[in-house]
C-alpha cells in the first residue's frame, strides 16, 4: 500500500514504522507541518502497562524508548502541610523532544520518508500527490481533517474548566508529585514529575473562575510564572520555573482541556479511506497520562487489524470497534479524575490521609484491592487510621484487629450500624391487599441473617391508590402494621441487623401490573385514579393521565405519610427513608420534567420542593428523634431540562435543613426520555458531590457489586453508606461472603437498641399522647 500520515506526533511515526516493519514494500510518508527534531511541551507519561504493549509491537522502539525514561513508583500528595506516599505506581517519564526523536529515527531506519515543514491543506490533494490507498489524519487535537469531515466523523468537543499552563523545572522529583495550595481565591493544584536527568514537567491549574480572581487573565507570560514560583515555592526549594512555548504571549499560555469524542473514525474519500488516529480521534485529560499512551495503542491496534484482516474495509471496521470501546474506558476514568481535580474546593474539609487517598481513586480505575498490591503497607495505615476514627465517631471500642473500611461502623442518630452494607429496598411484587406476608418475612429476614447492617423493605404504600402496583405492599391499616411488626421482630430477635421501611406514593407510576407482567403498564382492570405534581401520562399514550393535585389532595397525602409514620413506629422500624425519586409523587413535584404549576408549588427549585419538605418535616415530627430518616433522591433525571446533579446539592441542603441525616443518591426513572450513561458504580460520583458538597451524609447505589467497591467508595469519603440490590438477591448472605473472602471475621454486634430496651419502652409511653394529637 501507498500510505501517508498527516501529522508527525506519536501516532503518526508509530504507525508508519509499524507498517513499514510489517510489510516493506509500503510506500509510507509522514508529513509534519515542523521543522525536523522541533516540537513543543515537556515530558510524557507512560504506565509499565504500556511500556509492555510497546515491547510486543516493536522491540527495538520500545528498547530506545526505556533506557531514556525517568522510571518512579511512588506518589507523593502534598496536602495542608503535610505528604502521604503511596507507592508501586510504576510509571515512566521521557520528554515529548526525545521520544518523537526515538520514533523519528526508527523510522528513517526503516524507509519511511519523513516530510517536514509542510503543511497540509487539502488531505485529498495531498492523497493524490502520492497515489494514497490510506490516509492517516493524525493532525492533532485541532485536526484540520476532522473539521473538514465533520459531518462523518460527529466530534463532540468540550471545552472544560479549569486553565492550566505547561511548564517545567530543573528541580528534580523523586516520585509523581501532586501539590495543593490554597490562596484568598482558591484552590491552585501542580502535576509533577522528572521526565530525564535534570528536568521535571509543572504543570499548573485552577478553577477559570479562581484563574481570573487571582488576576493571571491580566499577567504577562514573565509575570504569571513568578506567581507560580511564589505559590510552589515549598515545592520548588528555590529553582525557577520554566516555559518553552515563547510563541505564547500572556494569558494565552494558560489553556483549558479540550474534551473530544468522535462517533466515527473513518471517513471514506472516494476509495480512500482517511482515518483519525491519536488526539485527533480523542483526547483524554493529562492527569491519568494517557494521550501519549492511547495514541501509540490506536498505531497498534490499527496496524495488527490491517495485518490480521488485510483488506482495508474489514481491518478498519475491526479497528474502530476495538478502539473505541477502549478509549472510552479511559475516557471515562479520564473524565472522573478530570472532574476530581475541578473540584478540589469539594474535598478541602477532609484530613489529609483521606484527601490523599480519594485523589488516588479519583478515576475509580485504582480499586482498594489495587492500591494493595502496589503497597500493602500504605493501605494497612490507611486503613488503621480510618477505623480508628470511625470506631471513636460511633462511640465503639476499636478492635484488635485490622477493619477494612467497608466492616467500619457507622452512627446516626441513635443508632450504631455494625458495617457500612446496607440491602436495598427492592420491589417483590408479593404482597396480598398490601399486606406483607411470609415471602416478605422470609426475603428480609434471611438477608438480615446475611450480615448486611441495615436491610430497607421496599417502597411501602401509604395508602391504597399510593402502590405500584396491586401487589406491592402498604401501611394504611392496623393489619399491616400486624405483618410489618412480625417482619421486625424477627430481624430483631434473630440478626443482629437493623430493619429500614421505605414509605412513598407512587403517583403517576402507578395502578400498574407487576414488571414481569409488563413494566410499567397500566392494569387491564381496576385501575385506580391517579395523582401528579401536574397533569402528566407517564408512558405517552399508555398509561392512565394523573391529574394534578389540588391543595385538599395535597393535605390528604401529607396526613396518609404521616399515619405511616406512626405506624412504622409502632411496628417498631429501625429507620425511616422518604422516597423523592424515580418520577412518583413526591419526585413529580420536584423535577421540572414532572412540574408545571403556577402556585406556590411550582417553578422555582425552592417552591418545587415546598411540598415534599412540607411532607418530610410533618414525618419527622412524627418520628422518634433518636431513629434516623433518610431521604432518596434522583440526583439527576438524564433529560436535558430535568433535574441535574446542581439542583440534588441545593435539594439535598434543603433535606438537611428540614432534619434529614442522609441522602439515598440514586437516579433518572423520571422520564422515558432518559439517556443514562452505565457502568461501575455509574452513581456514586452523585453521593460523593452531595456528600461532600452538601455536607450531609450519603448512600451510594447503583452497579456496586463487590467488597473492593464498597471499601473504595467509603475509604474516598465519596459515601458513608453503599447499598446493594442484585447481588444481594442472588446471595442473601453477600455480606458474610465478602467477609470470608477477605479473610475478615465479621464482629459480634449487639442486637439494635438491646441494651435501651426499657428507655424506649418508656419514651414510646411518653409519645402516647403526642402520637394521638398527630
Amino acid at each position: 500500500m501507498n500510505i501517508v500520515c498527516i501529522g508527525g506526533g506519536p501516532a503518526g511515526l508509530y504507525f508508519a514504522l509499524l507498517m513499514k516493519q510489517q510489510d516493506p514494500a509500503h510506500r509510507i510518508t509522514v508529513v509534519e507541518r515542523n521543522r525536523a527534531y522541533d516540537t513543543f511541551g515537556w515530558g510524557v507519561v507512560l504506565s509499565d502497562q504500556t511500556l509492555d504493549n510497546l515491547v510486543r509491537a516493536d522491540a527495538p522502539t520500545a528498547h530506545a524508548i526505556m533506557t531514556a525514561f525517568n522510571r518512579w513508583d511512588d506518589i507523593d500528595v502534598r496536602f495542608q502541610g503535610q505528604t502521604i506516599t503511596s507507592g508501586g505506581h510504576g510509571f515512566c517519564g521521557i520528554g515529548r523532544k526525545h521520544l518523537l526523536n526515538i520514533l523519528q529515527h526508527r523510522c528513517e531506519a526503516l524507509g519511511v520518508e519523513l516530510v517536514f515543514e509542510t503543511d497540509v491543506a487539502d488531505d485529498a490533494v495531498l492523497a493524490a500527490r502520492y497515489n494514497a490507498d490510506l490516509v492517516i489524519a493524525a493532525d492533532g487535537i485541532h485536526s484540520r481533517i476532522r473539521a473538514r469531515y465533520a459531518a462523518s466523523y460527529q466530534p463532540q468537543m468540550e471545552d472544560r474548566h479549569c486553565r492550566f499552563v505547561w511548564l517545567g523545572t530543573r528541580k528534580k522529583f523523586d516520585a509523581f508529585t501532586f501539590a495543593f495550595q490554597h490562596t484568598l481565591h482558591g484552590w491552585f493544584q501542580a502535576h509533577i514529575y522528572q521526565f530525564d536527568a535534570d528536568t521535571s514537567t509543572f504543570i499548573v491549574e485552577t478553577p477559570e473562575s479562581v484563574w481570573r480572581a487571582s488576576g493571571l487573565s491580566d499577567m504577562s507570560q514573565a509575570q504569571s510564572i513568578a506567581f507560580c514560583e511564589r505559590l510552589f515555592a515549598v515545592q520548588l526549594d528555590g529553582y525557577p520555573l520554566m516555559a518553552n512555548n515563547a510563541h505564547q504571549r500572556g494569558a494565552a499560555s494558560w489553556i483549558t482541556f479540550p474534551r473530544l469524542v468522535c462517533g466515527q473514525w473513518v471517513h471514506w474519500h472516494g476509495e480512500v479511506p482517511v482515518v483519525l488516529m491519536g488526539d485527533a480521534a480523542h483526547s483524554a485529560h493529562y492527569s491519568i497520562g494517557s494521550g501519549t499512551k492511547l495514541a501509540l495503542e490506536d498505531a497498534i491496534e490499527l496496524a495488527r487489524c490491517i495485518g490480521e484482516q488485510g483488506a482495508l474495509r474489514p481491518a478498519l471496521a475491526a479497528y474502530q470497534q476495538v478502539r473505541t470501546v477502549e478509549v472510552l474506558k479511559l475516557q471515562s476514568a479520564a473524565r472522573n479524575s478530570m472532574e476530581w481535580f475541578e473540584n478540589v474546593a469539594r474535598y478541602e474539609g477532609m484530613a489529609a490521609p483521606q484527601f490523599a487517598y480519594s485523589m488516588l481513586a479519583r478515576s475509580q480505575r485504582l480499586s482498594h484491592a489495587n492500591l494493595r498490591l502496589r503497597d500493602p503497607a500504605y493501605v494497612d495505615g490507611y486503613e488503621a487510621w480510618f477505623a480508628a476514627r470511625a470506631f471513636a465517631q460511633a462511640g465503639v471500642p476499636a478492635p484488635a484487629t485490622p477493619t477494612p473500611p467497608m466492616f467500619t461502623p457507622f452512627k446516626v442518630r441513635g443508632l450504631v450500624l455494625k458495617n457500612r452494607v446496607l440491602v436495598s429496598p427492592m420491589a417483590q411484587y408479593s404482597a396480598i391487599d398490601g399486606v406483607a406476608g411470609d415471602y416478605h418475612l422470609a426475603h428480609l429476614g434471611a438477608r438480615a441473617l446475611g450480615g448486611a447492617a441495615l436491610v430497607f423493605a421496599e417502597m411501602t404504600g401509604v395508602s391504597a391508590d399510593a402502590r405500584i402496583t396491586p401487589a406491592c405492599p402498604g401501611l394504611y391499616t392496623p393489619e399491616h402494621t400486624q405483618a410489618w411488626r412480625r417482619i421486625v421482630d424477627f430481624v430483631h430477635q434473630h440478626s443482629d441487623s437493623a430493619i429500614a421501611l421505605q414509605l412513598g406514593h407512587a403517583g403517576a407510576k402507578g395502578s400498574t401490573r407487576p414488571m414481569w407482567d409488563g413494566i410499567d403498564q397500566p392494569l387491564e382492570s381496576g385501575n385506580w385514579p391517579l395523582l401528579a405534581a401536574s397533569e402528566q401520562q407517564y408512558l405517552e399514550g399508555v398509561s392512565q393521565t394523573a391529574r394534578a393535585m389540588t391543595l385538599e389532595d395535597m393535605d390528604r397525602v401529607l396526613d396518609d405519610f404521616v399515619r405511616a409514620t406512626l405506624a412504622a413506629d409502632a411496628a417498631g422500624f429501625d429507620w425511616l427513608e422518604l422516597h423523592c425519586a424515580h418520577g412518583y409523587l413526591l419526585s413529580s413535584f420536584i423535577s421540572p420534567l414532572t412540574n408545571h404549576r403556577r402556585d406556590d408549588y411550582g417553578g422555582s427549585l425552592e417552591n418545587r420542593c415546598r411540598y415534599p419538605l412540607r411532607v418530610f418535616a410533618a414525618m419527622r415530627a412524627a418520628w422518634p428523634a433518636h431513629k434516623p430518616m433518610s431521604v432518596r433522591l434522583s440526583a439527576t433525571d438524564w433529560v436535558d431540562g430535568g433535574t441535574t446533579p446542581d439542583d440534588a446539592v441545593a435539594i439535598a441542603r434543603l433535606f438537611k435543613a428540614a432534619g434529614a441525616d442522609i441522602i439515598d443518591c440514586s437516579s433518572g426513572q423520571v422520564s422515558k426520555r432518559e439517556q443514562p450513561v452505565y457502568g461501575r458504580m455509574y452513581q456514586a460520583p452523585f453521593a460523593d458531590r452531595i456528600r461532600n458538597e452538601a455536607g450531609i451524609a450519603t448512600i451510594a447505589v447503583g452497579a456496586i457489586t463487590s467488597a473492593d467497591q464498597i471499601n473504595g467508595i467509603i475509604a474516598a469519603g465519596r459515601a458513608d453508606l453503599c447499598a446493594i440490590g442484585r447481588p444481594y438477591l442472588a446471595n442473601p448472605a453477600w455480606t458474610l461472603g465478602e467477609a470470608a473472602a477477605s479473610g475478615y471475621r465479621a464482629l459480634r454486634w449487639p442486637r439494635p437498641y438491646a441494651a435501651a430496651k426499657r428507655q424506649l419502652e418508656r419514651a414510646a409511653e411518653l409519645n402516647n399522647d403526642t402520637k394521638e394529637a398527630l
